[in-house]
């Protein structure tokens, strides 16, 4: 069993960004904020595997910042669920959350970068 996330993300966030910003700046805050993104939840999986647990924790939640600037919510709602899992010292359910958010990390980084080449 592979399981597989649906990217969610918020057009409107997006719209506003580029509105407020003009196409040149938002465009450079939404790539700036992905590769911040995309190194944080490289740092995430490694914090995980090491059990440094404390730093996992605040990566997780500079992620919910990042996700929430760029129209993520999906990515922002499960690194919540991430900190909540740590303290409540939830092993078991950190490992999956920990892995799902991998997994809807991607998926929504491809959506996002996907969206580039597209004039919003």
């Amino acid at each position: 069993m592979k399981p597989k996330e649906v990217a969610n993300v918020d057009y409107d966030r997006l719209n506003e960004l580029y509105t407020q910003l003009g196409q040149s700046n938002a465009k450079d805050i939404v790539c700036r904020a992905m590769e911040e993104l995309a190194l944080r939840l490289t740092h995430c999986d490694k914090l995980y595997r090491d059990k440094a647990l404390g730093d996992l924790h605040k990566s997780a939640k500079s992620l919910v910042a990042i996700a929430d600037q760029i129209g993520m919510p999906a990515v922002s709602s499960v690194a919540g669920h991430v900190t909540i899992c740590i303290d409540c010292e939830n092993t078991i359910a950190l490992a999956a959350r920990v892995a799902r958010l991998l997994r809807i990390g991607e998926e929504s980084l491809a959506v996002i970068r996907d969206l580039q080449d597209i004039t919003i």
